[in-house]
């Protein structure tokens, strides 16, 4: 039977917690901020980029912050019973950074309303005390499809997703939308792999996907096996939520980083002002959100030229990855020409884009 401990940055205990509301705490009292992770803080994707936030907001605070995280919670009723035992352990904070913790984060949150609670992805907001965070992952996507589809020779990419929710779906069609573009014949074939993280099932998906002809591999898991196989296969691929390059230095093209540190840096900041509120925000390219790593050698100069118009067209705001006209995968519209996609409408993809083949499973 495995056993998850607890891990802190300074002391393991915690004391009691503050008031969201009232004055700041006293300079002598560290901010005491729990972290729920998904998968394991060596996983050198999507885990490790919010670990590196936390490490990051411990470096700013110095003694006036007190962390504590625990790794590979499942998302479900064990991430509850984890969350419970931060809140009675004295957590002013707790961040939880997976979207299927929802429904246990807001349970737990209604029991402590004086903690104050941060949702990573998620979209249910059923206390007040909860707080809604994400990025727009798919502004990173559509930068690697415009690379992918310059690069491909074979016109097939190949794309491992994690599980079909809104997040996982918009950025498989921006992804597209963006190869399509630059190369009409490009064709994206998809495995769903159901997991964040399994190493193993990730280099099967992968293996898969090169076997149909896939000679580029695009992932929305957080294992670096992926670009493990495609390195052994001579096929070329992008990291997930970290650079990833140290692990395929030959066929690492770039990868989506998520750069959480200043929205971890000033949450805890108005938490220990007193001034923390509950918001819904989504930020992405423009606010530093996301970036994208060091571009590989083996990115023509033109491409890389395109790849950074289009990062510049998404920061100052005259290019949105889903612009029309638009149609869904069965060809009915979605957007006409010119209007961009409303929030609500991606925060709810539940479609394949015109040009899609295979289903979106349930």
């Amino acid at each position: 039977m495995k056993r998850r401990t607890l891990l802190t940055s300074s002391a393991m205990a915690l004391g009691l917690a503050a008031t969201m509301g009232t004055a700041a705490l006293a300079q002598d009292e560290p901010l005491k901020v729990g972290f729920i992770y998904v998968g394991p803080v060596g996983d050198f994707g999507w885990t490790t980029a919010h670990d590196v936030g936390r490490l990051a907001a411990v470096e700013h605070f110095g003694d006036s912050l007190e962390t504590v995280f625990v790794e590979s919670v499942p998302e479900g009723a064990d991430s509850g019973r984890v969350m419970t035992q931060m809140a009675l352990s004295g957590a002013d904070m707790i961040f939880a950074t997976s979207f299927g913790y929802g429904p246990e984060i807001n349970a737990v949150a209604q029991r402590f309303p004086d903690i104050a609670f941060e949702h990573a992805t998620g979209y249910l907001q059923e206390a007040p005390n909860v707080s809604l965070y994400n990025a727009r992952f798919y502004e990173g996507r559509a930068v690697i499809g415009h690379i992918a589809a310059r690069m491909t020779e074979s016109n097939v990419v190949g794309y491992i997703a994690s599980f079909p929710i809104p997040e996982v779906i918009m950025g498989i069609n921006a992804a597209y939308l963006a190869a399509k573009a630059a190369n009409p014949d490009i064709e994206f074939r998809v495995v769903w792999a159901y997991t964040w993280f399994d190493p193993a099932q990730e280099a099967a998906a992968a293996e898969a996907l090169i076997e149909q002809g896939a000679d580029i591999i695009m992932q929305h898991t957080d294992s670096t096996a992926p670009l493990t196989v495609a390195q052994e296969h001579g096929a070329l691929a992008f990291g997930q939520a970290s650079d990833m390059s140290s692990f395929a230095p030959d066929v690492h093209l770039t990868a989506i980083e998520d750069n959480w540190a200043p929205y971890y840096i000033r949450r805890i900041q108005e938490r220990m002002d007193g001034t923390w509120e509950a918001d819904n925000v989504w930020l992405g390219i423009p606010d530093g959100e996301v970036v994208l790593s060091p571009f590989n050698d083996r990115i023509p100069a033109d491409v890389q030229e395109e790849a950074n118009a289009m990062i510049a067209a998404i920061t100052d705001g005259s290019f949105h990855p889903f612009t029309g006209p638009i149609n869904r995968q069965d060809g009915s519209t979605w957007l006409a020409e010119g209007e961009t996609a409303p929030d609500g409408d991606l925060l709810g993809m539940d479609f394949y884009v015109e040009g899609m083949t295979g289903e979106i499973p349930n």
